[in-house]
């Protein structure tokens, strides 16, 4: 099944079950979903689906610092609610272990040997991953391998 359709089967769901925060954020996405699409001029693939999802819950990650600067604990509950239905559309996650042992594979595979090579790492290691690890968490497990090489 694809994305749309999955997550209109929820919609439906959600809404059968009167679970308003389910609802919310399902219709935020298909929202993002319709504005990315118009913006492409074309329906969106698996891949950038899942750009999709994690831009959305970098957005609510985002939110939740602010908050807590704020001394809002009623919204960081409630962002953190949206991301744990946000992060069921993605794929499952690394673990920490796996992140490090793919880092250091491509890591050996484009032969770099200090931080200054950083870039050249990602560059093959992203594309990789496909959304099972946020980018940032990619950048942090391949600068404190190469820093460990160096």
């Amino acid at each position: 099944m694809d994305y749309e359709t999955i997550l209109k089967n929820d919609l439906y769901t959600a809404m059968r079950a009167n679970d308003t925060l389910r609802k919310r954020v399902i219709r935020l996405l298909i929202s993002s979903i319709e504005l990315a699409e118009v913006a492409k001029g074309s329906k969106l693939n698996d891949s950038e689906f899942i750009a999709l999802v994690q831009k959305e819950i970098k957005t609510k990650n985002d939110t939740i610092v602010d908050a807590e600067k704020a001394n809002r604990p009623e919204m960081v509950k409630e962002q953190r609610e949206e991301i744990k239905v946000l992060e069921a559309y993605l794929p499952k996650q690394l673990s920490e272990a796996e992140l490090v042992q793919l880092a250091e594979e491509v890591i050996q595979e484009t032969g770099a040997t200090s931080p200054k090579d950083m870039g050249k790492v990602l560059k093959v290691l992203i594309p990789k991953l496909a959304g099972r690890a946020t980018n940032q968490d990619a950048s942090r497990v391949v600068k404190d391998c190469l820093t460990k090489l160096s």
